[in-house]
């Protein structure tokens, strides 16, 4: 993968570019009202960063148990966790969401390189595709607008961390050294020319063309493989809010999974990937369907697989 198209323009999924008090599935200077939720958080509330970890519980591994009102399980590492997500679904198409790293975790180990490093290399020989969110500017478009747009996205990428970008440089190589060709997104100038003239409401634009341009590539990538590569799964990587399966209300139009689920019914699988540092005690994150269910004292060393729905699960990787 050419450095070139990569660092040229990259939107990191606007809902997975989020606020520090936001999680990837809000974005972060839309004109979106936070989610409602109590003054008071759960007694369980993921405990901040700084918080001394409990020992690590005597749950048996993978087995399922009650968390809240969902279904949990810990596994030792997150490629176990995944063998059973993609054993016990059996993905056609497997969407992945994060909540991207923020300015002041760089020593924190993001959910990218994450990614990168313990799960992508499951997907040898079992994909085809990675369709990621980011951008790459067509060179015949006009550069004065594309460089207006990029200006109108710094309202949401000024609060991440500095290595964002570069790590999802590495994760389009690494996709590529394990045999899952890595594809970007390429708006059209029509495209940049709508987020130009959308004036305030630009991000919200900017949504609107990242969740068509995902559902486009791969609708495109789906059928090729059915025909190229039968039985490989195509991948999807972007912000949390894109792939959601049961999408908030007033948010379906940012979601692609609806539309993607019906290419191969019931073989759509949604996994969102979590490092507990990045959650807060902020209503954007406490309305999560999962928040409740997460008990980070009880996860010492171990990776907690959430099962929220139907073909709908939540990573959290262990506390640093």
């Amino acid at each position: 993968m050419s450095a070139r198209p990569l660092f040229a323009f990259c939107l990191f999924g606007l809902l997975g570019c989020p606020s520090p008090e936001a999680p990837s599935s809000v974005s972060s200077g839309a004109s979106v009202a936070p989610p409602a939720a109590s003054e008071t958080p759960p007694a369980h509330a993921p405990a901040s960063s700084s918080a001394v970890v409990a020992a690590p519980p005597s749950r048996e591994l993978g087995k399922p148990y009650p968390c809240a009102e969902l279904v949990c399980r810990d596994f030792e590492s997150a490629d176990k966790a995944l063998a059973v997500v993609l054993d016990e679904t059996k993905p056609a198409i497997l969407a992945f969401g994060e909540s991207h790293a923020l300015k002041g975790t760089e020593g924190v180990k993001s959910t990218t390189a994450r990614f990168t490093d313990e799960l992508l290399p499951a997907f040898r020989d079992r994909a085809s595709a990675l369709v990621l969110e980011l951008w790459a500017p067509d060179p015949k478009c006009n550069k004065e607008k594309v460089a207006e747009v990029a200006q109108k996205q710094k309202v949401v990428t000024e609060k991440q961390a500095d290595n964002n970008q570069n790590e999802f440089v590495k994760l389009g190589e690494k996709s590529r050294s394990v045999g899952v060709v890595p594809f970007l997104l390429k708006p059209s100038c029509e495209d940049y020319d709508k987020v130009k003239k959308a004036g305030d409401d630009a991000v919200l634009a900017m949504l609107e063309v990242v969740t068509r341009n995902m559902k486009e590539k791969a609708v495109t990538l789906f059928r090729e493989t059915e025909k190229k590569a039968p039985g490989k799964m195509l991948l999807t990587y972007g912000g949390a809010l894109h792939n959601d399966l049961a999408p908030r209300k007033d948010r379906e139009a940012w979601s692609f999974a609806a539309d993607l689920d019906k290419l191969s019914p019931g073989r759509f699988v949604e996994l969102d990937l979590v490092v507990p540092e990045f959650i807060k005690d902020s209503p954007a994150w406490t309305a999560l369907p999962w928040y409740t269910a997460y008990d980070r004292s009880r996860a010492a060393g171990r990776v907690v697989l959430i099962n929220v729905g139907p073909r709908s699960f939540v990573l959290v990787f262990p506390p640093t």
